[in-house]
């Protein structure tokens, strides 16, 4: 093997292979042995769906040539065919068929100890099959295949040497005998693929018992033993073990599961990259600009860096250069299209391909700083608004929410929602709300209680599936209304934030008047708005909720307003520094659905010292009994080094946990990261078990010395976000 111009390489020496065909034999034998019926040659034409009593879609029976099979549940693992599939239930499946082929080389001469290599700068892999090798990869030039016939499920592709060369060539330069070497046979067959490299699984939100086991991105072998246990727990207890969000279905908002273009042009890219480096702050140029909030253009204009989350174009930083526009998909100049020539937005990112500090650091830094010392706006537009209403709602409210939230009507309440075992499937903020006299997505028309849910939009699909799929469990006659597209969100937090606000807005910005945690509808430069003394950056500050129409006069108005006081624009990049160095949290970064409040530090979500039942209730007060197994820790470094999640956590020499989210606080000047540690002997992590050990984190094999701290370094008397600086 040619190692000449490699620096170094990472060696599994587990690795290994086996015989598909084999490994599928085996696990039918064993199904059936268990009382599984295996029915082969059995076409499915038809999936019955009925319509219950709360007007809930669910599964009622598989068609077939054979017959009908009457089953509340059924699981789509059809690969290629799993979109017609889905089309007969009215499922969307997001995955695309493509021509995925391998070769297979004549016998080489002392290859037998060779390990499997995957080269990712030749995007190729060589695996080891007897005393040959087969080769493939993963080309920027993939043959789609939009026709996908019933008929082909035994059937290969003839292969196109001209897509598939460059695989050869990369072969050749890491095992230079290939070019001597003849190939004995070829392999080239449909294969299914998604828009971002993972499987599809979970229950589709448009059918309850409408399962997904598929687009598995040629890795169906490698993870196939692992997905399917999940799934059955998924199946029988309506969750699975372990955090599969990356996997659900639900991570995908359902405008683009139905998207071709989406589809198709993330699927390409994925693909393409498959072998890539993939870097803390990647983007995809696929797609994009999918789904625009009100301001986008003004943002754009003043060189906002745009990252995509759930099809949304959401602000990352402000670029002082000027408009880096996201340009259309240009396939990296497959196919021969044109390339995007002097596009400046992937330049910019090309330069953030690192593993150290980003070259626009410094732009970030400024942005917090401003934030911290007078004022910033934050466009959060893209969050998920939702509105929980009906008879039932009050008591829905008191289920599904950790906290309680049947506070006053004004109030609002930062709260989890948790599974059956005390695992947060999300943190959000619910605000009581009075009836509207309009269908106005600000003051929407119902009767009885009302709730406005505020949730973070990269998970606003998963929230939604989980709110409805909670109602339904429970028999619970509500209404959730989505006004995510009707309305804008503008964020406005910093020391001068009131003395900015309080020139637009028509009501007193007082701490008295207005304190924090509540909202008031008000009118903010003429403009009716939900004004919402709220902060996810530990600063003093309001947000406005404000219907679509008017958002672009009230941002202008806050703009013009602040120019005295030196407001500048700020993103998530931002927004990802400062919400560390406060020590809030982010879902599915240092809060999953594996993790419990009790674990998270967000024992005050939850309403234990009352006596209402919630969801996870019951989870809870047992752990609580037990005394904690693990628990989440603030580390700070005094090296200026950046650290992105995933490293090391070590107590007195021995391992205990890694970092789930890392960022660089500007205001104390550290670096900071969440990770939780376990005790080595499996005890209680008490307090004193934190305070007592001393703490290293590890990166990229440099140890450094940590502080471990309870609570949030920045602001620890919580006194900022309530206007006492």
């Amino acid at each position: 093997m040619n190692v000449d111009d490699l620096y170094g390489t990472l060696y599994v020496p587990k690795d290994g292979t086996m015989d598909p065909a084999g490994t599928c034999t085996t696990l039918t034998r064993a199904a059936a042995a268990k009382g599984a019926t295996v029915i082969e040659n059995c076409p499915v034409t038809g999936v019955q769906v009925h319509t219950d009593d709360l007007g809930v879609k669910r599964v009622k029976a598989v068609e077939t040539d054979h017959g009908t099979i009457q089953t509340p549940c059924i699981v789509n693992c059809a690969g290629v065919w799993a979109a017609k599939l889905g089309e007969m239930a009215g499922v969307n499946v997001p995955l695309i068929a493509m021509h995925h082929a391998y070769v297979v080389t004549e016998r080489i001469q002392g290859i037998q100890n060779m390990p499997n290599v995957r080269d990712h700068d030749a995007s190729v892999y060589l695996r080891l099959q007897g005393d040959a090798l087969s080769v493939g990869g993963y080309e920027e030039n993939p043959i789609f295949w939009d026709e996908v016939s019933e008929k082909f499920a035994f059937s290969l592709f003839d292969l196109d040497w001209d897509v598939f060369m460059q695989h050869i060539e990369g072969a050749i330069n890491r095992v230079p005998a290939l070019e001597q070497t003849g190939i004995k046979s070829t392999v080239c067959g449909p294969e299914s693929f998604t828009a971002d490299h993972k499987p599809l699984m979970g229950e589709a939100p448009e059918v309850r018992g409408y399962f997904l086991g598929c687009g598995f991105n040629s890795a169906g072998m490698m993870l196939g033993g692992g997905c399917g246990k999940e799934l059955a727990h998924w199946i029988i207890h309506g969750r699975p073990e372990k955090d599969m969000y990356g996997y659900d279905i639900r991570r995908f908002h359902h405008s683009l599961t139905n998207n071709n273009r989406w589809i198709r042009e993330r699927s390409h890219e994925s693909y393409a990259k498959n072998y890539s480096v993939v870097f803390p702050f990647d983007e995809p140029l696929a797609s994009r600009n999918m789904r625009k909030d009100p301001i986008h253009k003004l943002l754009l204009d003043q060189g906002c860096v745009f990252q995509e989350r759930h099809g949304w174009e959401r602000p990352g930083w402000f670029n002082p250069d000027g408009p880096a526009p996201v340009l259309d998909y240009d396939y990296y100049g497959a196919y021969g299209l044109p390339k995007n020539e002097n596009y400046k937005y992937n330049d910019l990112l090309d330069k953030e391909y690192t593993f150290s500090f980003p070259p626009h650091h410094h732009v970030i830094k400024k942005e917090c700083l401003t934030c911290r010392n007078a004022v910033a706006v934050f466009d959060m537009s893209y969050f998920g608004k939702f509105y929980l209403v009906g008879p039932d709602s009050k008591k829905a409210a008191d289920w599904l929410f950790s906290a309680d939230v049947n506070k006053g009507v004004g109030s609002t309440v930062y709260t989890c929602m948790l599974n059956k075992k005390g695992g947060v499937e999300s943190d959000l903020t619910v605000s009581r709300i009075e009836p509207g006299s309009t269908h106005s997505p600000l003051t929407p028309k119902f009767e009885g209680d009302g709730y406005y849910l505020a949730i973070g939009g990269g998970v606003a699909q998963q929230n939604w599936c989980h709110i409805q799929t909670v109602l339904q469990n429970e028999g619970l006659r509500c209404q959730l209304l989505d006004h995510s597209e009707d309305m804008g969100m503008v964020s406005i937090q910093g020391p001068r934030s009131r003395d900015l606000l309080q020139e637009l807005l028509d009501t007193d910005l007082s701490n008295e008047s207005f304190p924090f945690s509540t909202h008031k509808l008000v009118k903010a430069a003429g403009h009716e708005v939900r004004a919402m003394r709220l902060s996810f950056v530990g600063e003093m500050g309001w947000e406005l909720h404000v219907p679509r129409d008017s958002c672009v006069p009230v941002y202008q108005a806050v703009m013009a307003a602040g120019a005295k006081y030196g407001i500048c624009n700020a993103g998530y990049r931002a927004i990802d520094s400062l919400s560390i160095e406060k020590g809030y949290r982010h879902w599915h970064a240092d809060l999953r659905p594996d993790d419990t409040p009790l674990e998270a530090g967000l024992a005050f979500t939850c309403k234990l010292k009352s006596s209402i039942p919630f969801l996870g209730r019951e989870a809870l007060e047992a752990q609580r009994k037990r005394g904690l197994r693990r628990r989440i820790v603030c580390f700070t470094i005094d090296e200026k080094v950046p650290m992105f999640g995933l490293e090391a956590i070590f107590r007195n020499g021995q391992p205990v946990g890694h970092l789930r989210r890392s960022e660089y606080g500007f205001a104390i000047d550290k670096t900071i990261g969440y990770g939780y540690i376990r005790n080595p002997d499996g005890g209680v992590v008490s307090p004193d078990f934190v305070r007592s050990g001393k703490f290293t984190l590890e990166r990229m094999g440099v140890v450094y010395e940590a502080t471990a701290h309870l609570k949030s370094p920045f602001d620890a008397e919580n006194k900022r976000v309530k206007g006492i600086y």
